[in-house]
């Protein structure tokens, strides 16, 4: 999926529009620098993974007014002709710089950097935001379920109650980056060679007049392994014809590989399955358990012992149920070559071009952060790197693959507090360096002046 699948330039706010044109006919076209980030982690948790570079460089790189579009904006009585006939010469022509997607971040911290004149800068904003908070969110809830599943399989199954069709093949995508060993949805299987698992509904199972024709004939259908959903009628019963079944089938070279849960006491049927699975030499058959879970749920299941070999977790994933949305922004922090700062109230941002310092203790996990002015001194890893120059990649994205593996590093060095579901003791220190901090007074006290009377 690229970044314009999904409607295109206009698919923004009207205010970037009308800003637009203020821009071009006061002639404001110097440079401008925007950064992404998150103004404060959800309540209860402990670190985000940054996700959705990809698709915010897709966007970037292919960012045009069509002629319809151009048509449109000129007949729609909001703006005029000289200015919208500009735009047919639009193209994203700056730079950025980001975290490279997989990474841990925290609160105040710039996911991205844009860095262009301001017009391009400011255009891309709510698609920016779009974007990167989204798969963000999912990649971090995701994260979460794959610590609690403690190394089980993950699979995505939350395409159907996605909200909508980019939702549901970039969560696909997200959970993929965060750990989950795939996904049931297809075109991500396309379109990224996410690995693919499926079973069967229900629905099959009823369209037949008994459960056990159901699975023979499905298993006959798929030789080579199939997973066998034994919870639409009685399921300790229809256990007990699945060992029954697979003696026919191992007699054809056939085998059963799993069975799937999917309603009630996920952690009771489980244990009666296992033993029902084990009485008939069918050690084997691994059990698969879905319906309406998340890392609170996995992390009981996997902590109570139930033996569940792996999850198909959607709905509360791909949403993020619990926190559905990232208090994130996207603000201009230097134009013109003079550092600028918001200062509302619970909004104040930093100004500046910044950059994140990760310093590492002796085990190697992360034991703080600075955020300080890019080209200043900092103590660690710097986080942000270039991507983009003049509107272009800096070169090949890297495979899923390559960020999925970023991910899981960044996982496993995190420290114990960190990775837990409960809130940490104490959250992730985030120091604010000095200069950064002198350059806000500076920006603030410059600002009292230019309001004083004369």
């Amino acid at each position: 999926m690229t970044g314009m699948d999904a409607g295109g330039i206009l698919l923004t706010d009207l205010y970037q529009l009308t800003m637009l044109q203020a821009y071009w006919t006061r002639g404001m076209v110097g440079t401008a620098v925007f950064e992404f980030f998150v103004r404060k982690l959800p309540l209860g948790r402990n670190f985000l993974v940054a996700a959705g570079l990809e698709q915010a460089l897709d966007y970037l790189e292919q960012a045009r007014f069509s002629k319809a579009e151009l048509d449109w904006l000129a007949g729609c009585g909001r703006f005029r002709r000289e200015f919208v006939d500009s735009l047919a010469q639009w193209r994203f022509a700056g730079d950025v710089d980001a975290l490279p997607e997989g990474t841990i971040c925290f609160a105040d911290e710039p996911l991205l950097r844009v860095v262009a004149p301001l017009p391009q800068a400011q255009l891309v904003e709510s698609r920016l935001i779009n974007l990167l908070q989204f798969q963000t969110m999912v990649a971090s809830k995701a994260a979460r379920c794959t610590l609690a599943a403690e190394g089980r399989m993950l699979v995505d199954f939350g395409l159907r109650r996605a909200h909508g069709a980019e939702a549901g093949l970039l969560s696909a995508r997200a959970a993929y980056v965060a750990g989950f060993t795939g996904t049931a949805t297809v075109l991500a299987g396309l379109r990224w060679d996410i690995p693919l698992f499926g079973t069967m509904a229900h629905s099959y199972v009823q369209a037949h007049e008994r459960e056990t024709d159901a699975f023979e004939h499905f298993a006959r259908c798929h030789p080579g392994g199939t997973t066998l959903l034994i919870d639409t009628y009685d399921t300790e019963a229809a256990a007990q014809d699945v060992v029954a079944l697979a003696r026919r089938l191992r007699a054809d070279g056939i085998p059963i590989q799993a069975v799937r849960l999917d309603s009630g006491d996920l952690a009771d049927h489980a244990r009666r399955v296992r033993a029902i699975l084990d009485g008939g030499g069918m050690q084997e058959v691994r059990i698969f358990a879905s319906g309406n879970l998340d890392e609170y749920r996995l992390r009981d299941l996997v902590r109570g012992g139930a033996p569940i070999d792996g999850f198909g977790v959607g709905t509360r994933m791909n949403t993020s149920a619990d926190h559905p949305y990232l208090d994130c922004a996207y603000k201009l922090e230097e134009y013109d070559s003079l550092p600028r700062r918001k200062r509302s109230e619970g909004k104040a941002t930093w100004p500046g071009r910044k950059q994140v310092w990760r310093r590492l203790d002796a085990s190697g996990h992360p034991d703080g952060d600075t955020l300080g002015l890019e080209g200043g001194e900092g103590t660690g890893e710097p986080l942000l790197r270039p991507v983009m120059r003049a509107g272009r990649r800096i070169g090949p994205s890297p495979a899923l693959s390559v960020v999925r593996e970023h991910a899981a590093a960044e996982l496993a060095r995190l420290p114990e507090t960190l990775r837990a579901l409960d809130p940490a003791p104490r959250p992730y220190a985030v120091e604010v360096s000095a200069a950064l901090q002198d350059m806000a007074h500076a920006v603030d006290a410059s600002h009292v002046l230019q309001r004083s009377p004369r």
